[in-house]
């Protein structure tokens, strides 16, 4: 495998020709993309690979061809915080042949659909918080989980789970089957895309999934708030919010919505193994570790990987939590009495001027602790699901 790799016969392997190994298997990385590989098993820092170092690296991580190494640097982790699930944004001709795309996705879906109802708790008193803590109830984590569970009891922790799960698939699977689509159309007869183009073609697929089931975004956070016996089900809350506030009720929200996902989206996709904002700065805390600390191996590890995870989603929170904030309050503002009915705009000054800066942040705290968890669960229910259906990772 080495020798296939040294295309220029010279007994190193060097930046391009692992970029140009890369694009032979359908797998367009560009040359940041392929440096970073290369750093991972280049020891002695001469920017090349040679043999000792090849084996040396591959000794503890045996694969047999390429196409294996690129599967697994491509699909090996699937991480969830609740709201932003890894979606594969690349699978080789093979893979869609083989059916194992559907399978990766299936996977993914089902980790988020356990990690979100493991954390579902926590999520709801996100949303609580985030609507009804102000300074004058001086509401905390305690404090709101106790107000829930007088309210409807310890079940009412996960009202609004069930549309949470429920949209985790049509999301996915219309965010891949766009993202495939606009690709194709802007590279028309060129053989790769550049990364704007790539970032292009995520923000749109990120857009137009969002606008499809944007709906059920707004039935969540309703669903989410309601209180014991307003609502018998999911149709019964499409239903009265449709006759007492009309369609356009369903895209409350939608603007912020837009202009937090439009961004990462296009992050999301436009970048092999950083499938969102967060994942990205994962990849860029992992790829330090390895270049600092890993020794024997590319893979930093269960535990290294969690915490480069849970730092970057924090980071990633601190960064867009102002603007979901304000979407779940112009989701949730029709249905609370005597809330004004406010823009995005006037929102943003409604709470800047009542609470200040921290008012941004409503809600941050329970968002930080589902972290860990949700992290952990979609990880092992992912490596697990991967192992059922027959998808090997090396």
């Amino acid at each position: 495998m080495f020798h296939s790799l040294d295309r220029n016969h010279d007994g190193q392997i060097d930046v391009s020709e692992i970029q140009q190994t890369f694009h032979s298997l359908g797998v367009y990385i560009s040359l940041q993309q392929a440096e970073k590989i290369l750093h991972s098993i280049d020891k002695d820092g001469t920017m090349t690979i040679d043999w000792h170092e090849w084996r040396d690296h591959f000794i503890l991580n045996p694969l047999e061809n390429m196409e294996e190494i690129v599967h697994y640097w491509k699909h090996s982790t699937v991480l969830d915080i609740g709201e932003c699930l890894t979606v594969p944004d690349e699978f080789s001709e093979k893979e869609k042949k083989t059916g194992m795309w559907w399978k990766q996705l299936i996977a993914g879906a089902m980790a988020g659909a356990v990690s979100r109802t493991g954390t579902a708790p926590l999520d709801r008193l996100k949303v609580f918080m985030q609507v009804h803590a102000s300074k004058s109830n001086n509401m905390n984590v305690l404090g709101g989980l106790q107000g829930m569970i007088r309210e409807g009891g310890i079940r009412s922790l996960w009202r609004g789970n069930g549309i949470n799960v429920l949209k985790i698939a049509p999301e996915s699977a219309i965010k891949f089957m766009a993202y495939e689509q606009i690709k194709r159309a802007i590279r028309g007869q060129q053989e790769t895309l550049r990364v704007q183009e790539r970032f292009i073609a995520g923000s749109l697929a990120g857009a137009t999934a969002q606008t499809i089931i944007y709906p059920m975004e707004v039935l969540k956070t309703r669903l989410t708030l309601r209180k014991t016996g307003q609502y018998s089900g999911l149709a019964d809350c499409a239903r009265k919010i449709l006759q007492k506030e009309g369609i356009r009720a369903f895209y409350k929200g939608y603007l912020p919505n837009m202009l937090g996902i439009i961004p990462y989206a296009g992050i999301d996709l436009a970048v092999y193994e950083c499938p969102d904002f967060y994942v990205t700065l994962l990849q860029t805390l992992k790829n330090t570790w390895l270049q600092k600390y890993s020794k024997n191996t590319a893979d930093p590890g269960v535990l290294v990987l969690l915490g480069c995870g849970t730092i970057s989603s924090t980071c990633g929170q601190i960064a867009s939590y102002p603007l979901a904030l304000v979407r779940t309050r112009m989701q949730a503002q029709a249905s609370i009495e005597g809330a004004p009915q406010l823009t995005m705009l006037g929102l943003f000054r409604h709470i800047l001027s009542r609470e200040g800066v921290f008012g941004l942040y409503r809600g941050i705290a329970p968002n930080f602790m589902k972290v860990i968890p949700a992290v952990s669960i979609s990880y092992v229910v992912y490596e697990n699901m991967k192992q059922a259906l027959g998808v090997t990772s090396r």
